[in-house]
């Protein structure tokens, strides 16, 4: 009597198509993007150093995953969160271009201060949390249940810290207490967090 044995399928977070925990995550890191280009003109804004190396980290996936759907038979849902990614990207970008090109450029462009202090922090914690990820991805197995508990909550905490960071950039934004040093640790934190899930997808 032979057993047939069922292949282990792939337990993502939600239960949501492969791909759609990296779009909102993508959508997520842009949304800090588009809240700086679309302040109100004249007031102060500026896109923090650590959110061009969560955006490296997007690039990245797009480039490394553009048709992978691990056996999904409707991958609709990473194909929209993709498009307003892409789409809400270049929109916000034009609008910002068209109200003032100076004030754009002036807006993502990170401190100098901050780009001499933190490069080095951050970039270590970027390719510390991904090889991490990646070498626990290797040794386990992709199909590990442990491993896909472990991505799941990884991405849950990623995303949660994400929202909460959007909510402290509007809120920094609006009030005359400029003291940022507290969110430069976050972002230490952040960075390792949301590359070890994608380096669990690489």
């Amino acid at each position: 009597m032979s057993v047939v044995v069922q292949p282990l399928i792939p337990r993502t977070p939600f239960g949501l198509p492969t791909g759609s925990i990296r779009g909102v995550i993508s959508i997520l890191i842009c949304a800090f993007f588009w809240v700086v280009l679309l302040w109100p003109h004249g007031h102060p804004a500026r896109v923090v150093l650590a959110h061009f190396f969560l955006l490296g980290l997007v690039l990245m996936a797009f480039a490394s995953h553009p048709l992978e759907n691990d056996g999904e038979s409707a991958p609709f849902l990473p194909w929209l969160l993709r498009l307003i990614f892409v789409g809400g990207s270049l929109g916000i970008v034009a609008i910002a271009w068209y109200q003032d090109p100076q004030e754009l450029q002036e807006r993502l462009t990170p401190e100098a201060d901050e780009v001499r202090t933190w490069w080095i922090p951050y970039l270590a914690c970027t390719f510390g949390g991904f090889f991490v990820a990646l070498t626990v991805r290797f040794l386990m197995g992709k199909r590990n249940h442990v491993f896909m508990t472990l991505r799941a909550w990884l991405s849950v905490v990623a995303m949660v810290m994400l929202a909460l960071e959007i909510a402290a950039v509007i809120a920094l934004a609006s009030s005359q207490d400029k003291s940022t040093e507290w969110l430069h640790y976050w972002d230490c934190v952040e960075l390792a967090i949301v590359s070890a899930y994608f380096g669990t997808r690489a």
